[in-house]
């Protein structure tokens, strides 16, 4: 038996095949190109995620043909947000509308306007990137192609159309249109009208970890499968697909992502709510489970802006030599400090218009004070996001570190101190959303339970906060409230 996990991120659709162990028995991806025609724009034509799964997976085939005859399930990962529309004979009738794309500010607004208590409902703020948004746009603006709206799917279900002919939809991924009753996991009828749409529009939702549909026969033929009965599982949004990937899934567990972006992703046993705080609450991939997650939107983009201004072109080169400097306590003690909002900030802010800031330079400051300063500041901006994830109930003591940024023991390390949070350092590459899609399809295939398929990997260590210290704990704290202060003066700034 083997089992695929197909990934459609904005980039490229990857494709996964592992057996009942586990063991990855291939993997292949396709890149995707991203359309901007005009500013804030940021479309995706839905013909090209098809056209790069079947290379994807022609390419696993032709790695595994033995493996690939005993394929039993699929399971489906992607990018969240993106509004892809259909006509009634399930024509796209525009480019998809991405998770990056901010076109629909006024929408927003109008949206919380038209439901006043829009964000306890929703349990998130309304923001450009969501789809319900991205709808009202078209209404206003592409009122035709509005009214020839039989379907709307988010982009990995739009692969799952293509796959079995099913209009079918998840949990984790709807919890990301700003349609979903997320305590309830159904449709909320309100959040529906706002936007002129009705549940005529939405696909039918089952769990991340049920059968949504069966490989169309013809499709099952044509890649070598013929009679062969292939489920479909429910899937998941990347986010919570890569929570699965890495095995969390129970209360309390969770992961930081360091990659361009910083996420810290916690499990909750209950919908755990904080939209004045803009802490997103979804739905989990798996049933009666739900996550929040706060976001850091210039993370290890903020090392890499930093190793380009200064024409660094090593950066674990760069970073070594801060190790070296950073064993000075005065040196640290004299860094100065850095505001990581290059592209804005999520949580705890929501401000698109906060800026990167650094603060009490000196002559004496070089290319390593400079890069010290930026990885302490994103270290705090996270910092910032656990405090908002703990605020809202959810006892975070311990999570996995992935993503580019991870591969620095210096920097695993001052995280750990600054969240003072043990982090676990995965043994080798991660392989994340397509894992956690192909872990889906072992379980609506009825390959194991939940704690036997979503096992953590094995880990390379355990990075640990320091041992206590009075004068050390001082400083984090001071710097943190120096932080803080220089945060609040820029954002009282800005507006």
């Amino acid at each position: 038996m083997s089992w695929l996990g197909i990934d459609a991120g904005t980039s490229s659709v990857k494709a996964l095949l592992i057996d009942d162990a586990q063991t990855v028995l291939a993997e292949a991806s396709a890149p995707l190109e991203v359309q901007r025609p005009q500013p804030l724009w940021s479309e995706q034509d839905p013909a090209d995620w098809w056209r790069a799964t079947e290379i994807a997976v022609a390419q696993v085939r032709a790695a595994a043909a033995d493996a690939w005859v005993g394929l039993d399930g699929i399971g489906l990962s992607g990018q969240m947000h993106g509004a892809v529309l259909l006509d009634a004979a399930d024509a796209v009738l525009r480019p998809a509308i991405l998770w990056n794309d901010g076109r629909a500010g006024a929408e927003c607004v109008e949206l919380e306007r038209r439901v006043p208590d829009f964000r306890s409902r929703a349990c998130n703020r309304a923001m450009p990137g969501f789809t319900a948004p991205k709808l009202l746009w078209v209404q206003r603006h592409e009122p035709d192609v509005f009214a020839r709206l039989g379907t709307v799917l988010l982009p990995k279900d739009y692969i799952r159309l293509c796959l079995t002919g099913e209009r079918v939809g998840e949990m984790s991924d709807a919890s990301g249109t700003l349609w979903l009753d997320i305590a309830a996991r159904d449709w909320d009828d309100e959040l529906l009208a706002a936007g002129g749409l009705g549940r005529r529009h939405m696909p039918r939702l089952v769990e991340g970890s049920a059968v949504s549909g069966l490989l169309r026969p013809a499709l099952a033929a044509a890649w070598g499968l013929a009679g062969r009965r292939v489920v479909v599982a429910g899937g998941a949004g990347d986010d919570a697909a890569s929570a699965v990937g890495i095995g969390a899934v129970a209360a309390g567990a969770g992961f930081l992502s360091l990659g361009t972006s910083g996420v810290v992703f916690a499990a909750t046993d209950r919908l755990r709510a904080a939209p004045e705080r803009t802490l997103h609450a979804f739905c989990h991939a798996l049933p009666d489970r739900w996550h929040v997650m706060s976001v850091t939107l210039s993370a290890s983009s903020s090392l890499s802006w930093m190793a380009d201004v200064l024409g660094q072109t090593d950066i674990d080169a760069l970073l070594s030599r801060v190790t070296a400097e950073a064993a000075s306590a005065e040196w640290r003690r004299n860094a100065p400090i850095f505001l990581p909002y290059l592209s804005g900030e999520r949580t705890p802010h929501n401000d698109p218009d906060a800026t990167g800031l650094f603060a009490g330079l000196r002559p004496n400051h070089g290319a390593e004070a400079l890069t010290y300063a930026v990885l302490e500041g994103v270290a705090f901006s996270l910092a910032d996001g656990l405090d908002v994830v703990r605020e809202a109930g959810v006892d975070l003591r311990e999570c996995a570190l992935v993503g580019g940024g991870s591969r620095s023991r210096f920097w695993a390390g001052m995280l750990a101190d600054v969240l003072g949070l043990a982090l676990l350092r995965p043994r080798g590459a991660v392989l994340g959303a397509s894992l956690g899609a192909a872990r889906l399809a072992m379980l609506a295939g009825g390959a194991g339970s939940v704690t036997e398929v979503c096992t953590p990997p094995p880990m390379e260590e355990q990075v640990a906060p320091a041992a206590p210290d009075a004068a050390r704990a001082a400083r984090r704290t001071r710097y943190h409230a120096l932080y803080r202060i220089e945060a609040g003066s820029r954002s009282s700034a800005d507006t």
